[in-house]
Formats: structure tokens, sequence, C-alpha cells
């Protein structure tokens, strides 16, 4: 056999270790596993890959209690997002406006793309499911102002 079949060999016999490494899984919407939770009662969790590696894609819920407002800021990478449960107020610009807020329901899709000065609430408690690709950070217009969980400040 030649070096080059043995090479193809090679990683064809890898294929299902790598395979098996990315195993299927998954949560029910209670049973969420948070790893973090805010002063402001936000809850974070990763559910999938790594937000911390640049251009890599990962997948984050995101609890919002009832009355928590999060104020303007944006994030490094554009953050498409599925509202599982509640309702998710969201604004566009750099002074909180609840007026100029759009209420996303259960079963909305929503995609903020990288940059956008944005701020988000809910009324009610609400659950958002996201994706995004790393490294994942969050600048606000007001760097005093209290963080939500999961949120990596700007280096």
């Amino acid at each position: 056999m030649n070096t080059k079949a043995l090479m193809v060999l090679g990683a064809l016999l890898c294929l299902p270790a790598a395979v098996a490494a990315q195993q299927a899984g998954g949560w029910p919407i209670d049973s969420i596993p948070w790893q973090e939770q805010a002063a402001d009662g936000s809850r974070f969790a990763l559910l999938e890959g790594n937000r911390d590696a640049p251009d890599e894609a990962f997948s984050y819920a995101f609890f919002i209690p009832a009355g928590g407002f999060d104020g303007p800021h944006a994030h490094s990478s554009t953050a498409r997002v599925f509202v599982a449960r509640g309702a998710l107020k969201l604004g566009y610009g750099t002074t909180p406006d609840p007026a100029k807020m759009i209420t996303y329901p259960q079963g909305s899709y929503v995609v903020v793309s990288a940059g956008t000065v944005h701020f988000d609430g809910a009324d009610v408690d609400t659950i958002i499911i996201g994706t995004a690709t790393g490294r994942w950070t969050t600048t606000y217009v007001d760097p005093h102002a209290g963080a939500s969980a999961g949120t990596r400040p700007t280096d």
C-alpha cells in the first residue's frame, strides 16, 4: 500500500471516534443547566461549543426574569435568537426607550447583527435560545451599567 492510501485509511479509521465525540444532546426547557446567575436575576447556560474560541459557533440559553431589562449594549458577533418561553422585548439605539421596543412572543426568531447597539428585557419570565460565534464579548454604552449573566466584557 502506498503512503497516500495509508493516510486515507488512517483518516477513515479515526472518523468514528470524531463522530462519537460530537454526541447529540438536549435539554427540556425546565432542565437547562444554568451556569451563571447575575445580581439582576438573569441566568446564562452555555449549551454547546466554546464562546471564547475565535470563529467557533456556540449555542446558549438566557433567562430574563420578569421586569428585567438590560441597558444599551452590542455584541462582537451576530446573535440568532429563538424565544423559547415568555416574550422578549427588544429595541435599538444608545438610549433605552420602552416606546421603541418590539415584543417578540414565544416562538419568535430574532437576529441582532454584530456591533448593533440594542437594549432588551421582559415583562414576564423569558427564556431565549441563541447561537453566535466566538470570541463573544459585550460592550455596554454605559460601562458602569450592571451586566447581565453570561456577559463577557470587551478586552
